[in-house]
């Protein structure tokens, strides 16, 4: 199917002038006939009839249609909506989802473990080691785009396990959540770029997000305030997000609608996926 209709031309006669008098019907019958004051020569040298052109075009009524939620300020704001939209009503006011898990409810109604966050800390960072390697391997040109965006948290996770060590806690071995997702991640990555992208943003965006709730209240109800690295960034967040944002709005540029909605599809995995290690830390 062509991406564009015909375009189709609807012309109407709005009004015309003349210079002629005006008569009636009968009048011109007889002029026309019998007097024949009028002949036909003089119409044809009665000036053109001013005409109106209305053009009716796919391309109008494409910019008529309804765009997507977002899409007016960029592709990451269609993300964003997305999300927030997949979010509980405790999570965030945009949220629609019921709360149907421990880790769906408002982060002041968590009742975390140190085990279980320092589980959800070691699968984080299965997660992360993942997402590094493939931005640094980079299968597809564009992701190289997010070489050093100052949004990494691999490193800041190593610090932060080396200091629960030191406070005398045994490390876990990673766990199924974070080895299922790292190898979901590492299998799109390669197959399906669109996709990918959404899982970078989604887990990046909500960690500096709804995660540094998560770490303050961890931080408040079992550390005795300490706050880790992973809540740490070098440099102005805001401005770490934002050089972000610009360069996914600009990869987003080159798609077609049907890969930047194929990429909103997978926004629920992203939440499936991140929602089972985030259940580990109140476990």
């Amino acid at each position: 199917m062509a991406s564009l209709t015909p375009l189709y031309q609807i012309q109407s006669i709005f009004h015309y002038k003349t210079n002629y008098p005006q008569f009636s019907t009968h009048q011109f019958r007889s002029n026309f006939f019998f007097q024949k004051k009028l002949s036909f020569s003089s119409f044809s040298r009665m000036p053109p009839m001013k005409q109106s052109t209305v053009i009716i075009s796919a391309t109008s009524a494409a910019a008529e249609k309804k765009r997507h939620p977002g899409e007016s300020k960029g592709f990451v704001e269609e993300m964003r909506f997305v999300a927030m939209r997949l979010h509980t009503k405790d999570q965030a006011k945009e949220g629609e989802k019921e709360v149907t898990e421990p880790e769906e409810r408002a982060v002041t109604k968590w009742e975390p473990s140190v085990d279980g966050y320092l589980r959800f800390l070691v699968d984080s960072k299965v997660v992360y080691d993942t997402l590094e390697k493939i931005v640094q391997d980079a299968a597809y040109p564009y992701y190289a785009e997010f070489k050093n965006t100052g949004l990494e948290r691999s490193a800041s996770l190593d610090k932060d396990l080396e200091w629960f060590k030191e406070q005398g806690y045994t490390i876990p071995e990673p766990s199924s959540p974070g080895l299922t997702y790292a190898q979901y991640l590492t299998d799109l990555s390669q197959n399906d770029p669109q996709a990918f992208i959404c899982h970078f943003y989604n887990i990046y965006f909500a960690h500096s997000a709804g995660g540094r709730m998560i770490g303050k209240k961890i931080a408040g109800q079992l550390l005795n305030d300490q706050a880790l690295e992973f809540y740490k960034w070098d440099g102005d967040l805001k401005q770490l997000l934002q050089n972000v944002r610009d360069k996914l709005n600009k990869v987003a540029e080159e798609w077609t609608r049907e890969e930047k909605d194929h990429c909103l599809e997978e926004t629920e995995k992203s939440f499936k996926f991140s929602g089972e290690i985030l259940r580990l830390i109140p476990s």
